[in-house]
């Protein structure tokens, strides 16, 4: 399968010297996105990457990823538009080779077979991470909730005595 924002890059362009590499996602990959975001709309995704040779096939990957992403407010039910702005780093590794650490600080590993990887992917992922779960459109507050508790359904027959 496909991924819906696909930038595959040889291994063999990353030089050793690194290799920067710019790319941003067309409207359809962006509406793509979107459906896999389960978010209203994506409006624009670009990243910046600057591509680390540390052996034969472990490729450090320092990024900039900037968005615009419409999402539901989870208090008003409201859409409103957010920048997403993340600075990241991961390591693409051979499959198979991934670490075994469990730390969550560590950096996150992309396994890829043969000798392509794909930024595109790894911008998406990396997407996916930056958005807020539970956005609050700015401004909006949570409703006060009462004190008292609800009445027991039965309070009423109480006081018939």
């Amino acid at each position: 399968m496909i991924p819906e924002f696909s930038r595959p890059l040889s291994l063999d362009r990353i030089g050793v010297l690194g290799l920067d590499m710019t790319m941003q996602a067309t409207a359809a990959e962006c509406a793509a996105l979107a459906i896999r975001m389960q978010v209203p709309a994506v409006l624009s995704t670009a990243c910046t990457f600057h591509l680390i040779r540390e052996s034969r096939d472990k490729i450090l990957a320092r990024g900039v990823l900037r968005a615009v992403v419409t999402q539901t407010c989870v208090v008003s039910l409201e859409d409103f538009d957010v920048a997403v702005e993340e600075v990241f780093q991961v390591r693409f590794v051979p499959s198979g080779e991934e670490s075994d650490d469990i730390d969550p600080d560590a950096e996150d590993e992309i396994p890829f077979e043969g000798n392509i990887i794909d930024l595109g992917e790894a911008a998406s992922e990396q997407l996916a991470l930056a958005l807020d779960p539970y956005p609050r459109m700015p401004g909006v507050e949570m409703p006060e909730v009462g004190d008292e508790p609800d009445p027991h359904p039965f309070a009423a027959l109480r006081r018939l005595n």
